[in-house]
């Protein structure tokens, strides 16, 4: 007779996963790369039927070899930038075991640390070297089916850098073929050949006064007690709802994001009861608008800033929003002016900068959208993932992320808010209000009937 198993994780060992040869390739990182390395990011995929583990760690073993950067080292060159050695160290891949459902798991994972589905990446130890830079945690409910649990170093890349590993990893164990990656060995010399000689002038990125870097401390040390990560499932049908309604009144075509962002941000500036003009930030992925390679491994973000206040109604932001992207390389690239502003700070003091969407003093809001980057196209002996989200490991208000829903169809949005506001929002006012174009005949997915807090 087993063992009986318990709510709570039951490690069943650890094995470290390598390509099998290393190719001793050096990575300059860029002063990007390197005023992101105290981050890491957290995602989870969650299939119905078991995984077996042994086809899942010879399929990493054959993406590593094709995206080494992921089990790499850091190390820190002697100017002071960072560098990714490629000396295929490995990745951890744990497995675990949990009495429960798979759909008890999915209900834990914006809690603090990812609801334990993630080996979160120390980011800020392994810039010191020595440790990984991509984690795997495999867990099995015991009523059936797996979680994959992915964390990496921000520094390593952006999402489309970890999807490159994701499909790489997919196609080994599926028996298919992978896009090769595009891995270059110095960054920011290679941005610079592809950068317009000007750009809008405006850096990213600022370097807080003592007393704001004190109070940004502050709230990164109480932000899990602060705040609350949720999340809101939009259906196809209310998007599309949403989005005619939008579009119509902005009297001018919009896409579906567009209208979608504007719905959420003007809705928690009412539930908020907020009236002043606060501005709003979305990371921009800028390898089409400067025509890199889509393989390219690393981390090529701008932003999108905006000004907005309610007065000016939802369908002025959703306007200002396309505006934005169809003007994105005249008006917001900003590559070349975060190279100049890092290059004059120096890499010993890029650890000062904070970007300009973490402003929570002035309720600044981030979007990050995740959308169209195949997150449901990672499939594991024939299975598509039923559930893909962010896992809750840096729960600073005013963030926020939005990818595909169940099974890759309608909108996930997850968002960390102060606790008082988040409450508002799990209110019937609240649940009203974001979902104001959805009907009764739209239904909802299994799953996310199945989530009780999920909004």
């Amino acid at each position: 007779m087993g063992a009986a198993l318990s709510a709570w994780p039951q490690f069943r060992g650890v094995r470290t996963v390598t390509a099998g040869g290393a190719t001793g390739t050096v990575v300059r990182c860029g002063l990007t790369d390197t005023m992101l390395a105290d981050l890491s990011v957290s995602v989870v995929h969650f299939y119905e039927r078991a995984l077996d583990e042994d086809r899942l760690a010879a399929g990493l073993a054959a993406a590593l070899a094709a995206v080494p950067e992921f089990g790499g080292r850091l190390r820190t060159a002697d100017d002071g930038v960072l560098e990714i050695v490629c000396d295929d160290a490995g990745v951890p891949m744990a497995a675990y075991e949990v009495d429960g459902t798979l759909e008890e798991l999915m209900g834990r994972v914006t809690a603090p640390g990812g609801g334990d589905l993630v080996d979160p990446v120390d980011a800020a130890k392994a810039r010191g070297g020595g440790l990984p830079l991509f984690t795997v945690r495999v867990t099995r409910p015991s009523a059936g089916g797996t979680v994959l649990g992915c964390s990496w170093h921000h520094a390593v890349g952006d999402l489309q850098s970890f999807m490159l590993l994701m499909r790489a990893w997919s196609a080994a164990v599926e028996g298919g073929a992978a896009e090769p990656a595009v891995q270059v060995v110095d960054r920011e010399a290679y941005l610079e050949r592809h950068l317009p000689a000007t750009d809008c002038g405006r850096p990213g990125f600022r370097v807080p006064d003592a007393a704001e870097a004190a109070a940004l401390a502050a709230e990164v040390a109480a932000a899990g007690r602060a705040n609350r990560t949720l999340q809101v499932f939009f259906s196809e049908e209310e998007v599309a709802r949403l989005h005619r309604e939008t579009a119509d009144a902005a009297g001018r075509r919009l896409s579906a994001s567009d209208a979608l962002t504007a719905h959420v941000v003007a809705t928690l500036r009412e539930l908020d009861g907020d009236t002043e003009a606060r501005w709003v930030t979305v990371p921009v992925n800028v390898r089409r608008a400067l025509g890199l390679p889509a393989a390219l491994v690393g981390n090529p973000l701008s932003e999108i800033h905006l000004s907005w206040a309610p007065a000016q109604g939802r369908p002025a932001l959703a306007a200002a929003l396309r505006d934005a992207v169809l003007r994105f390389s005249e008006d917001h690239l900003n590559l070349r002016s975060n190279l100049d502003f890092l290059r004059a700070l120096g890499p010993e003091r890029t650890g000062e900068c904070v970007p300009l969407g973490f402003d929570p003093a002035n309720r600044r809001f981030s979007l990050s959208n995740w959308s169209r980057f195949g997150l449901y196209e990672v499939v594991f002996e024939g299975q598509p993932p039923v559930f893909f989200s962010p896992a809750g490991n840096f729960p600073v208000p005013w963030m926020s992320w939005m990818a595909e829903g169940f099974g890759g169809r309608g909108s996930l949005l997850t968002v960390v808010l102060p606790a008082r506001l988040a409450a508002r929002l799990r209110g019937e006012a609240g649940r009203a209000a974001l979902h104001r174009h959805r009907r009764a005949e739209d239904g909802l997915p299994a799953l996310a009937s199945s989530l009780g807090k999920l909004l």
